[in-house]
């Protein structure tokens, strides 16, 4: 809306001003404005309950006539229920401001299609672009559509009244209004994802009237652009402001490969669309634009305020992903890709914490649009003298060292996880699949994703893959883990039963008595020396209550699990490739392992015609494994509860690659065929040594101890993170030069 007179001018402003009027008595009716730069904007100004706005609380304030703003103002959705206030901030700070007798107050309802409609014809006639009449005190209104306004069917009605406003120490003071600040929301193809991202956006810890939504979504394949749309409706209200642009077609662009394949057209258009959203932030007064990417999940809900407390021009929050993947550069070239540094790791692994001056940052991250040269950032066009590679992320980059803006990430808090890119010739799927493991990895480490309640997501279809059952060991104590692992199998939509595991500090000699329970002799842990500890008893007897379900009911194969386990990627899908693969080759297999800690991999041969498999050693750990029929019945016929040892020591033994030659002497015949995945498909979720480690095996009493004393174990090295890991990557990832700037890891 803007105001223009023509009869009298501020000398000082250039501008028309309303002569004084008569005050008129109300019975609150203070408005305070900040004079903290920060809070300069569209939401500068808030009144106090009981001034007047027609769709306030107070009736009497509703009968004042409706008169017009002060020229420049322009007016979004906000909140109706909020007297949101908009001054030009020319205005803002104009001594005329503290000094005259009234102000003004405006206030935007949007509405629904259905709704009664609020104006009447001819006022929505003149909303798009007519004039109204002068009004009695000679002041001409004109009322411009807003493009950056949703378009049909969102109404906007509006109502502008006059408020005393005294300026006086005596009268209450309004806390200074938090930063105003543009979410911008940039989709593609992110059906996979999309739940989970506005979960998170609705879950910050920042008022949403202080907050204005900027969403495009283009090019799309999938449910994209009806997810956004179901969702803006459900909670589009809540927002100061909400711009909405979405296009349909084409779904392609052309000499596109695949949906993941970045050409220089859709490079452009993306820096296009984020020159937008910085341009609409500007004209609206925000005092903070937030980039994030569709696929980065904010868990914290804090990092809004965490980011805007740094009081830095430009600043990402560092997130998390699978592998060292990040939304940082520690070191550009002066061709504009991607450099090593002897930063980088220590920067994303958090042995150094802070917010550092990084060269780059991208996906992720807020800008200040006061900050000096903050003006002079922008995606598109690409500044005059810039000769990098053409991708938006190097091209801000670029702007914002010629504007002398600096760059900094920030890694004192988690804040969020970010999925690794695909390459360019890979799928939707792919990508989905990526994201999926990025979800179980917000399982473990935490805090999980939490999907938004106002999107309808695809159903999910478990099944056991296969198997004819899938087993998961828990301890009844352990509910966090036991959800934990019931939410990662729902999620690659595997189909578990929960066995009750054997707690181990429920035993005693006389249970242990009674059950069969004897230590083989002379068993020693291989490091500690200690003996055996009643919650390894404990988890031997679980994994040999399933090995007689198994034997009992005559089951072909069975997928088992312990509730400590964390998944590598395409879990679901390696899995079911290798036990395809295995059937054709139709091997004669009783065990295969799909986690464990291996003591010589080296020693460890290949499968003939089987790449993804290989004859298993000597080994700790019983994470995930498959199990047949044939292989349960071999483990009962040794009558292992007779001569016991912890059931990794054993597995071992069976199949004749254990390295004490007087343990195996008490075992015959030794003859389990057993197999490992390679890679591996499961790790342990921690090992001795990480904060959150804790073992239920290693941190127990010794088996003939009914004192009830807890020991601690943790020196045993079979707990400890092999090192070869760290070398290597546990998931498979290496660390290629990229050859591209979006694939800077």
């Amino acid at each position: 809306m803007s105001v223009e007179r023509s009869d009298q001018q501020d000398p000082g402003l250039g501008r028309a001003v309303r002569p004084e009027q008569p005050r008129r008595e109300m019975r609150k009716g203070v408005l305070e404005q900040s004079t903290d730069p920060r809070a300069r904007g569209p939401l500068a100004a808030k009144a106090l309950t009981g001034t007047c706005c027609k769709f306030g609380r107070h009736a009497e304030d509703q009968e004042s006539q409706p008169q017009q703003l002060f020229p420049g103002v322009r007016l979004h959705a906000e909140r109706s229920f909020e007297c949101i206030h908009s001054f030009p901030a020319s205005l803002q700070t104009h001594p005329q401001m503290r000094t005259r007798g009234s102000g003004k107050v405006a206030s935007l309802r949007s509405q629904q299609a259905g709704a009664a409609p609020a104006l009447t014809a001819e006022e929505r006639r003149t909303t798009r672009g007519g004039r109204r009449p002068r009004d009695q005190s000679g002041w001409r209104a004109e009322v411009l559509e807003d493009p950056h306004l949703p378009p049909p069917p969102w109404g906007v009605t509006a109502q502008v009244c006059e408020v005393p406003r005294p300026w006086s120490q005596a009268e209450d003071v309004v806390e200074p209004p938090l930063p105003a600040v543009v979410l911008t929301i940039l989709a593609r193809n992110a059906e996979h994802s999309l739940p989970h991202y506005l979960g998170a956006l609705e879950r910050l810890d920042y008022p949403r009237a202080r907050l204005a939504l900027w969403c495009a979504t283009d090019h799309n394949t999938d449910n994209s652009t009806q997810m956004l749309q179901e969702w803006l409706a459900a909670v589009g209200d809540d927002y100061a402001a909400v711009v909405w642009r979405p296009e349909g077609d084409p779904r392609s662009y052309p000499d596109e490969e695949g949906p993941k394949h970045w050409t220089k057209e859709r490079h452009q258009f993306l820096m296009e669309l984020k020159q937008e959203a910085l341009t609409f932030a500007r004209d609206w007064g925000a005092d903070y634009i937030l980039f994030a990417d569709t696929d980065n999940i904010l868990t914290n809900n804090q990092t809004l305020r965490l980011l805007i407390e740094q009081g830095l021009p430009v600043v990402a929050p560092m997130l998390d992903s699978q592998t060292y993947y990040s939304n940082f550069w520690c070191g550009i070239t002066p061709q504009g890709y991607y450099r090593r540094t002897a930063d980088y790791f220590p920067t994303k692994n958090r042995q150094r914490r802070g917010c550092f001056r990084v060269p780059m940052v991208h996906s992720t991250f807020l800008v200040s649009l006061r900050a000096e040269g903050a003006a002079q950032l922008a995606f598109y066009p690409p500044h005059p003298n810039y000769t990098w590679p053409f991708d938006d992320i190097i091209v801000f980059a670029y702007a914002c060292q010629a504007a002398g803006v600096t760059v900094h990430v920030c890694n004192e808090h988690r804040y969020g996880y970010m999925n690794v890119p695909v390459k360019s010739h890979q799928g939707l799927e792919d990508e989905k699949v990526n994201f999926i493991h990025l979800i179980l990895e917000a399982l473990v480490d935490g805090p999980p994703m939490q999907a938004s309640g106002h999107v309808s997501r695809p159903p999910k279809r478990p099944s056991k893959m296969g198997f004819d059952e899938v087993f998961v060991i828990s301890l009844a104590r352990r509910p966090d883990r036991r959800e934990r692992m019931l939410s990662s199998l729902w999620e690659m939509e595997i189909s578990g039963r929960v066995v009750e595991a054997v707690d181990g500090r429920t035993l005693n000699s006389s249970i242990m008595r009674n059950l069969g329970v004897d230590l083989l002799p002379g068993y020693q842990d291989p490091y500690s020396g200690r003996t055996l500890t009643k919650g390894e008893v404990g988890c031997f007897l679980s994994h040999y209550s399933i090995w007689e379900e198994v034997a009992a009911r005559g089951l072909a194969q069975v997928l088992v699990f312990e509730d400590d386990v964390r998944f590598e990627s395409n879990f679901r899908g390696r899995l079911e490739r290798l036990m395809e693969e295995v059937e054709a080759e139709k091997l004669p297999w009783d065990l295969i392992y799909l986690g464990r800690k291996q003591v010589n991999p080296e020693e460890e041969a290949a499968v003939e015609r089987l790449p993804h498999l290989v004859v298993a050693g000597y080994s700790y750990w019983t994470l995930a494994y498959v199990l047949s029929l044939a292989g349960a019945r071999k483990l009962l016929a040794s009558q292992p509860l007779r001569r016991m040892l912890p059931v990794d020591e054993f597995l071992p033994i069976m199949f004749d690659r254990h390295p004490n030659e007087q343990y195996k002497a008490h075992f015959w015949p030794r003859d389990l065929r057993a197999f490992s995945a390679r890679p591996l498909l499961a790790a342990p979720t921690h090992y001795a040594g990480d904060a959150e480690w804790l073992s239920d095996t290693e941190t127990s009493s010794p088996w003939d101890d009914d004192s009830g004393r807890i020991v601690s174990w943790s020196g045993s090295h079979k707990t400890l993170r092999d090192p070869r890991l760290d070398l290597a990557g546990s998931s498979g990832h290496s660390l290629p030069t990229p050859p591209h700037p979006r694939d800077e890891l």
